[in-house]
């Protein structure tokens, strides 16, 4: 019973500081004519509520696609679309067609907020506390896991403080990595089709799963159940779309719209001040004007492609859960610094699965998801969120700390190293400081997250170099991404050779 009452305080503590933080402002309050995230949420509310469902995805007099146009899949349509017939009820001038537009007021912006923790509740929290509940830890972990995960500030940051709904799509995303990881292959596949067609950039997670659940097939014989669950697992993928698309198959022209809508490649290679190897590398070369439009999809494709293979190859030809969640860091990862068209708020993408193994590799899941939410520091100074953002973080670092002792946790068995450094001790005898070099960088990257955070909130850069403290931001979090690729690439492609150690010594 005991239990119950602490993960119950537990989710408390976690709804208090997102509704804490939602009081805090939002984007683009009170800076027509855009705005920001917040009136492009309204918007949509405003759009699949007034226009029909035809109507959704294309310009036209009603429907201005270059004033917050749709551009997410389907059932973010219909969850918008859902809010709308809410928000009608409350209050129609909030999603009055044409007149409504910059709507802004304290009671408004009270449903809004209300809207992503009634989301958060029912999609995201349940997730999180089954999959901690789950784990085969202690009781006292379990629920320090739940409060760890919950307190991510990134997630928080961004939902509660600029406004978006990401933690449907992560939720959704959750319950599926929930459902394959225990063999509920079938629902665990509804659930993450249900995330991609909420937010297409759950497409960063798409090839891990791919991979695991092909692997499961290899494993079972593709001549006996194997076959049976591939095809089941198609069945069930192919129908799901097909529910949440139904709507926009009754015209060819529809279904290409709403493509065109998701996959804007016009746009370019990277918006806005993104900590990923693109934009990091354009301070040296203009990548963006020097190179066609065509050459720079296929460069941040081949790149993408190259830097995730390996990790998919072995979790295709040895599945295993943990496998899994290692390889769903390294996919988001992989995709955040090189793909193509990355937003700064995707590397929410790689902080769900670095959540997932926080238990497992407690000292460096706490410095990534550190570095995660200060790489969006740019996008929350914007927002007026510096505040919020500097109290979050270190209630989330002092509960990492605490919980699970995350300073001690840094030799080579805890952090997964010890297969990688018994096979360069091979070549190299004396090769026995990693750990060590470990530390330093964890503290030569902490030092320089707060300078540059002073650095930003209290100097004004230079007149010839506005843009100079946010490109640094970047820069600085993407020379760590980069070294978080490569140790979970390492921990991925030696764990193998772990487990073959472990059952001789065994």
């Amino acid at each position: 019973m005991e239990k119950w009452y602490l993960m119950t305080a537990v989710v408390l503590i976690g709804l208090t500081v997102r509704w804490a933080v939602s009081l805090n402002s939002y984007s683009g309050a009170g800076k027509p004519p855009m705005f920001g995230d917040y009136e492009a949420q309204r918007h949509w509310q405003e759009i699949t509520f007034n226009l029909p469902i035809n109507q959704w995805y294309f310009n036209s007099s009603d429907n201005n696609l270059q004033y917050w146009g749709l551009d997410y899949p389907p059932l973010t349509a219909y969850h918008s679309l859902l809010c709308a017939y809410v928000a009608k009820f409350i209050n129609p001038d909030w999603i009055a067609l044409h007149t409504s537009r910059g709507y802004e007021s304290q009671a408004h912006k009270l449903f809004m907020r209300a809207t992503v923790l009634i989301a958060d509740l029912l999609i995201y929290i349940p997730a999180v506390v089954l999959y901690c509940c789950l784990k085969e830890i202690s009781t006292k972990k379990k629920i320090a896991n739940i409060l760890c995960v919950l307190l991510y500030p990134g997630l928080i940051l961004i939902d509660y403080g600029h406004f978006q709904y990401n933690s449907v799509s992560l939720g959704f995303a959750l319950w599926g990595v929930l459902g394959v990881s225990y063999d509920w292959d079938l629902l665990g596949s509804l659930a993450f089709c249900l995330a991609i067609n909420y937010k297409q950039m759950e497409l960063y997670h798409s090839l891990p799963f791919f991979c695991f659940l092909l692997g499961k097939c290899f494993k079972k014989g593709l001549r006996g159940k194997g076959f049976v669950l591939l095809t089941k697992l198609a069945c069930t993928v192919v129908v799901s779309f097909i529910l949440c698309w139904l709507p926009f198959f009754t015209e060819r022209e529809q279904t290409l719209q709403v493509l065109r809508r998701l996959f804007p490649v016009d746009r370019g290679l990277f918006e806005d001040k993104v900590a990923n190897v693109w934009c990091s590398f354009s301070v040296f070369l203009k990548i963006k004007d020097i190179l066609p439009h065509h050459i720079q999809i296929m460069i941040s494709f081949c790149f993408t492609f190259l830097s995730l293979l390996p990790a998919c190859i072995k979790l295709t030809f040895h599945p295993s859960p943990k496998g899994f969640k290692f390889t769903l860091v390294s996919c988001a990862l992989s995709f955040f610094l090189f793909s193509f068209q990355v937003h700064e708020k995707s590397i929410l993408l790689v902080s769900l699965p670095v959540c997932l193994v926080l238990s497992e590799i407690p000292f460096m899941s706490t410095w990534i998801l550190l570095v995660s939410t200060f790489s969006m520091l740019p996008l929350l100074l914007k927002d007026e969120l510096v505040m919020p953002s500097v109290v979050t973080a270190m209630a989330f670092f002092i509960a990492c700390a605490t919980s699970f002792s995350i300073f001690e946790k840094t030799s080579e068995e805890e952090l997964q190293l010890k297969s990688f450094s018994i096979s360069v001790r091979k070549y190299f005898p004396c090769f026995t400081f990693l750990p060590r070099i470990i530390w330093y960088l964890f503290l030569i990257s902490v030092i320089t997250m707060v300078l540059l955070t002073l650095m930003t909130v209290t100097l004004d850069p230079p007149q010839k170099l506005p843009d100079l403290f946010s490109v640094l931001v970047c820069f600085v979090s993407c020379l760590n991404f980069l070294f978080f690729l490569v140790y979970f690439n390492i921990i991925i492609m030696w764990d193998s050779k772990n487990e073959r150690n472990q059952k001789k010594i065994n």
